[in-house]
């Protein structure tokens, strides 16, 4: 009689310098959106739970926000969250994009590391970014920069080795049966992840200032006593975007509101296959002067 596998499962924190692709590796291993990328740096705000499902194992995906040396309060709390995660997983994976230099963001991020009693594996992301002796030498500078459990070289757009990741961080997991039920693939609150696909589409295509002075808050979720008329459940979904300065909500609104009606559509596709329902969505820019940088905003903004 044959022993059965065991199966393992625990939680896996991703971490790296901003922009290095945590987010689209973080939806590929899930197979599905549940955290938003932007080409922009210091996209994600709340640590992201993915949900990886395999006959073998569970793996529970933590993403962060970037760690970065902060130059607001918004910065200190982020990476505050970054670190009080790490200490709290089984394994943590430092994501490191091949097609960038290991630079002084990554060093900053590997001492950090160094002090961590996890495991850590080290990943060469959008691997497929670059010819095959660029990648071998970006491989080499990582494995210099300290001591990784493994190094996986690997590109979320291509599919390339997310298997062989896979089994790398299961290897790493205790055994234990699994932590939630199949075909759950993220424990975030729904509010949580509407603000999230509202900031990605007004992320979009805008100027580089305005990242890190965006905040999306979502006020209320409520369903209408009458359906849709396709039959659908009908929900009324009301958001408030904060910016900084009077000249990002005109970047955030456009022409004639022009901007705003584009983010809402490109939204409430996102938001309607999340919820399973028909929405209507009602979004509003208000203006917090340095709310980066205020106490009092940074805890109404969830921060």
């Amino acid at each position: 009689m044959t022993a059965t596998p065991e199966f393992r499962a625990g939680f896996v924190c991703i971490v790296g310098r901003p922009n290095a692709g945590k987010s689209t590796l973080t939806n590929a291993l899930v197979g599905q959106k549940v955290a938003i990328t932007s080409g922009r740096p210091q996209t994600t705000r709340h640590t992201v739970r993915g949900i990886v499902h395999r006959p073998d194992g569970q793996l529970i995906l933590v993403d962060t926000p970037g760690l970065h040396r902060p130059r607001t309060l918004l910065g200190e709390r982020l990476n505050e969250l970054v670190i009080g995660t790490l200490a709290e997983v089984d394994v943590i994976a430092f994501c490191m994009p091949a097609d960038q230099e290991v630079g002084p963001g990554d060093r900053f991020i590997a001492r950090q590391l160094a002090e961590a009693r996890t495991p850590v594996i080290a990943i060469a992301t959008k691997a497929d970014k670059v010819a095959p002796e660029r990648l071998a030498q970006h491989l080499l500078d990582i494995s210099e920069l300290g001591e990784w459990a493994d190094i996986v070289p690997v590109s979320a757009t291509k599919d390339y080795q997310l298997d062989v990741l896979i089994q790398v961080l299961l290897g790493h997991l205790p055994e234990s049966p699994p932590l939630y039920p199949d075909g759950e693939l993220t424990d975030e609150p729904d509010a949580v992840m509407v603000a999230e696909l509202v900031r990605e589409a007004a992320l979009e295509g805008v100027r580089d200032e305005l990242p890190h002075s965006l905040a999306v808050v979502v006020e209320e979720i409520v369903e209408r006593e009458k359906p849709h008329r396709d039959g659908r459940r009908m929900l009324d979904v009301r958001v408030e975007l904060y910016v900084e300065r009077d000249s990002q909500k005109a970047i955030v609104i456009g022409a004639k509101g022009a901007r705003l009606r584009d983010v809402g559509t490109k939204a409430r596709r996102g938001i309607e296959a999340l919820l399973g329902a028909a929405v209507y969505l009602d979004l509003h820019v208000r203006v917090a002067k340095d709310w980066q940088r205020d106490p009092k905003y940074l805890h109404r903004l969830g921060f």
